[in-house]
């Protein structure tokens, strides 16, 4: 029965599929579904390709500089690595600068989104000065490298570096670096020869990029201002170095990739003593003045004071506006460099010079002799040039006794002999008139007359009575005590003239002596003349700085000097209880010694001292003690002849002369 069923069914089937057309497959309806899936799917990847094109565009157009910004905060850059400054020393190798670590506060502009907030933030936690926020805009206004720190606060203390750190998450790009910064650990002491560092101004990062050495200064925020300083600034630099390193979002270091070390710049080795330099202070104990005194072997300066000095570490992070206000106003002129830039009628001091320049010239003899009344009239004048001693020297006045009595009318008489332009052409080469060359910056040349100087400056004439008080160092003439130091050595030196220099040795290099063409007199005996008579002021009998000098060990050829400050009347005597302090006269003192062997020479001024004898040589006593037999002595500050001057004016003369 099974076996008939399924004969059956199959039977059914095949009439079933006969009877009806049945199509197996139908190839045009497929295309169609086929294509308008093909469709659907394009549309998609199209709308999804704009989608795509759109955001690239939001990224890499709209929001371009923002995401890059993000980008570069984890990124891998270029850093500054400073040198270390070069170490200046003392003659003994006594630390006189050098760079120690401090804490800096920087800031980096690409990292910080509101820098107004950022500063508002940082001026609350640190008591910032509006002043210290404007020099920060303005370095911040500089070209500079990318991710550069911009300097707002130096020398940062512990308490500072904590506020920072706590509040540190909410003002980003600002950090806190370790840098090397200047150190002058005598202080006021080497103000004016060291100089200082301060921070590059703009002015002179336009010089600096006008020069093209911006890569030299790169990652370096200070540089030399004044002093040896400014003057070596390109030794004492050093090269600077760089590494790439790694750092996160925030700005911290990951890790370095590569290095390259800075090279340290170079050491200086000074001529100045720690010692010498510390007896001239004590010396001049607290009056305003300079001290100057050259090694003659070398030219080497061994003592460079001007006083009163100034305190360097103010300037180095960027002195306040209260304490530059106080140097800059006070009336003692602390930020003058007195030894290079103070300016002051030489005085008597210069009267040595004026005389071997008679003797050169054939004016005068060893043997010429004058006698002295207590005046000087020039033919078919009434005018009288006074002596500073009252009814003059007497009779048998030669050139010896002229220098160590310091006779005015001797002098007056030589000068209305030789004229103005002799004896400028005699002392030029002196150094005087000149900037003498020293390393140190803001030298200033002093003032030499003659006929053509005065009418180029004055548009006038030039008058008898100038020659006769230039020939006492009067009047137009005006000298820094450097000059008066150099031409002091070369006098002593006889006519060798070497140019000053504070720098001994560079990296351990001797620095050679620079010398200038020799002093040729057409008879050398006249050197022994003058300098016989410089010996007279200091140890004769009638000097007048015999009583300063006359135990010295040593021999000592000098000359006091004195140097009007105002004008007194024709009439009137010279009285320093009648002036205030700061109207009294100059007192000037030059020397070296010893004599038969010179070693050293000296020039110093103590700014309204009345007298060279009784304030300025008791100073070169000190000094020359400390130098010749490491020692100071107490020695008497009052003059064995008191030197009075006469009448002249030091900034607009008149024809009337003046002297001790």
């Amino acid at each position: 029965m099974a076996i008939e069923q399924s004969h059956y069914a199959k039977n059914l089937v095949s009439k079933n599929l006969s009877s009806k057309n049945v199509v197996f497959k139908d190839t045009h309806s497929e295309r169609k579904l086929f294509a308008s899936r093909l469709l659907f799917s394009l549309c998609l990847v199209i709308i999804l390709s704009l989608v795509l094109l759109a955001r690239y565009y939001v990224l890499q157009i709209l929001r371009h500089e923002h995401f890059t910004t993000q980008s570069d905060a984890n990124r891998i850059h270029a850093m500054a690595i400073p040198p270390a400054r070069g170490v200046i020393q003392d003659l003994k190798g006594v630390v006189l600068a050098q760079s120690k670590p401090s804490f800096t506060l920087e800031i980096i502009k690409e990292r910080v989104h509101d820098m107004d907030y950022t500063l508002r933030e940082l001026q609350q936690l640190l008591q910032l000065e509006s002043s210290e926020v404007d020099r920060f805009r303005e370095r911040l206004q500089r070209k500079q490298r990318p991710y550069e720190g911009v300097l707002l606060r130096g020398n940062l203390d512990d308490e500072q570096i904590a506020r920072i750190a706590v509040n540190r998450y909410r003002l980003p790009g600002v950090e806190v670096t370790a840098e090397l910064v200047r150190d002058y650990p005598f202080r006021e002491l080497f103000g004016h020869s060291i100089g200082y560092v301060g921070r590059i101004s703009e002015k002179e990062l336009k010089k600096i990029e006008d020069d093209g050495d911006i890569d030299d200064y790169y990652g370096v925020f200070s540089m030399g201002k004044v002093g040896i300083e400014k003057y070596y600034e390109k030794d004492l630099l050093g090269i600077p170095g760089a590494q790439n390193v790694e750092t996160d979002v925030r700005g911290r270091i990951l890790r370095t990739l590569d290095r390259k070390d800075p090279v340290r710049g170079k050491t200086l080795t000074l001529h100045l003593d720690v010692k010498m330099q510390q007896a001239a202070v004590d010396a001049l104990a607290g009056r305003r003045g300079a001290v100057v005194a050259i090694e003659l072997e070398t030219g080497g300066v061994v003592t460079a004071v001007s006083n009163p000095s100034f305190d360097p570490n103010l300037f180095v992070a960027g002195i306040s506006s209260k304490d530059y206000g106080a140097l800059r106003d006070s009336p003692d002129l602390p930020l003058l460099n007195r030894m290079i830039a103070g300016e002051y009628p030489p005085g008597s001091t210069i009267k040595p010079h004026l005389a071997l320049a008679g003797l050169d010239n054939g004016i005068i003899t060893p043997e010429y002799e004058i006698y002295d009344p207590g005046f000087f009239q020039l033919p078919g004048q009434t005018h009288q040039f006074r002596d500073w001693k009252k009814g003059g020297h007497g009779g048998g006045i030669n050139v010896h006794l002229a220098i160590a009595q310091s006779c005015d009318i001797f002098f007056y008489q030589l000068a209305n002999r030789m004229g103005i332009d002799r004896m400028r052409d005699f002392l030029q080469p002196f150094g005087l008139g000149e900037p003498t060359g020293v390393d140190l910056s803001g030298e200033r040349k002093g003032v030499l007359p003659s006929r053509e100087w005065k009418r180029g400056r004055f548009k006038q004439a030039w008058y008898p009575g100038d020659t006769i008080n230039a020939g006492i160092g009067q009047g137009y003439h005006l000298t820094t005590p450097m000059q008066l130091a150099l031409a002091t050595a070369t006098l002593a030196k006889r006519g060798i003239r070497i140019r000053p220099h504070l720098v001994k040795a560079i990296d351990g290099v001797d620095v050679q002596p620079v010398f200038a063409p020799p002093i040729l007199l057409h008879n050398p005996k006249h050197w022994d003349a003058v300098i016989g008579g410089m010996h007279e002021v200091a140890q004769g009998a009638r000097g007048t700085a015999r009583k300063v000098f006359h135990d010295a060990p040593y021999t000592v050829a000098g000359k006091t000097g004195t140097a009007q400050v105002v004008g007194i009347a024709q009439n009137e005597k010279y009285d320093a209880a009648k002036l205030s302090e700061r109207q009294r006269d100059h007192g000037l003192f030059i020397a070296f010694a010893p004599v038969e062997n010179p070693k050293i020479a000296i020039a110093v001024i103590v700014e309204n001292g009345n007298s060279g004898s009784g304030a300025a040589a008791p100073v070169a006593r000190k000094v020359l003690d400390a130098w010749l037999l490491g020692q100071t002595s107490t020695v008497a500050e009052t003059p064995t002849t008191a030197e009075t001057p006469a009448a002249s004016a030091t900034v607009a003369p008149p024809e009337n002369g003046a002297g001790e």
